[in-house]
């Protein structure tokens, strides 16, 4: 069983990574490449560059920016914008990547995730479900999926198509609150614990981490495998490092990955 992750985020556009606050008023925080090295020494678990304008553009992702990153970072590396067929996946996989999110494809084709299992296994396809509260919707009042880098909101609610998503073949669901993101207030933890419970694979919670006590929280009361964060590390508040020195206090079992202190020890439930 894997240890509990803090995963990066990097949102990619026009090949530098941005950062904004409900999918909005993006602003430029530097290269994709650059950024990912230094969270990777700091103690990242896995990277997750998210190609945020790729699906709106109708494109794919950047692949020469996949075959940079691969070439020098040693954590697992997910990326995701654009990808409609397995030959979209397949190529990402073979640039370097170790994971493939899936948003909209899965929408517009839920097969593609079966297929993409099928093809490269379970633990390479990543749903990626981006939801925000409505009072109104198709099962009433809850949380809807977003499509489109968050520009298109569909009639799925996001624990029913979570749930979906994790039956077709997707092997995680990266969950993101687009109420919360980049608000800096904390997970939408009753979203994610909704979602935990849902499905049988591991959850990855984003969207709204400020602190050190929101990733507990997103642990303990989330219920999530792995939290996402971004902005705080783009402005220098805290580093993965620290991140992980508190929640080792608060007993939450986090690995020591930073290349300051050597490559990483197997923990005895990750150990062969």
């Amino acid at each position: 069983m894997l240890r509990p992750r803090i995963i990066v985020c990097l949102d990619v556009k026009d090949g530098r990574v941005v950062k904004g606050t409900n999918f909005v008023g993006l602003r430029d925080v530097g290269d994709p490449v650059e950024l990912a090295q230094r969270y990777e020494a700091e103690g990242a678990d896995e990277i997750v560059y998210l190609d945020i304008s790729a699906s709106h553009e109708g494109r794919g992702t950047l692949l020469e920016l996949v075959q940079r990153t691969a070439q020098v970072l040693f954590i697992p590396l997910t990326v995701g914008g654009g990808v409609r067929t397995e030959t979209d996946m397949n190529a990402l996989l073979r640039a370097g990547a170790d994971k493939v999110s899936v948003n909209s494809g899965a929408v517009r084709d839920p097969q593609l995730l079966t297929r993409g299992a099928e093809l490269f296994g379970s633990q390479c396809v990543v749903a990626s479900i981006d939801a925000a509260w409505s009072e109104e919707g198709s099962d009433g009042p809850g949380w809807y999926h977003h499509t489109h880098g968050g520009r298109k909101r569909t009639d799925l609610e996001a624990v029913s198509w979570a749930r979906e998503c994790a039956a077709l073949g997707a092997g995680e669901i990266l969950l993101t609150s687009m109420d919360r993101d980049g608000v800096r207030t904390g997970y939408d933890l009753k979203l994610t614990a909704a979602v935990a419970e849902a499905v049988n694979v591991p959850v990855i919670a984003s969207g709204g981490a400020g602190e050190a006590a929101h990733l507990r929280d997103g642990f303990t009361q989330g219920h999530a495998d792995a939290v996402l964060l971004a902005g705080i590390l783009h402005d220098g508040l805290t580093t993965v490092g620290e991140l992980k020195k508190a929640l080792s206090a608060w007993g939450i079992p986090v690995r020591d990955t930073s290349i300051a202190n050597g490559p990483p020890t197997p923990s005895t439930s990750e150990a062969p």
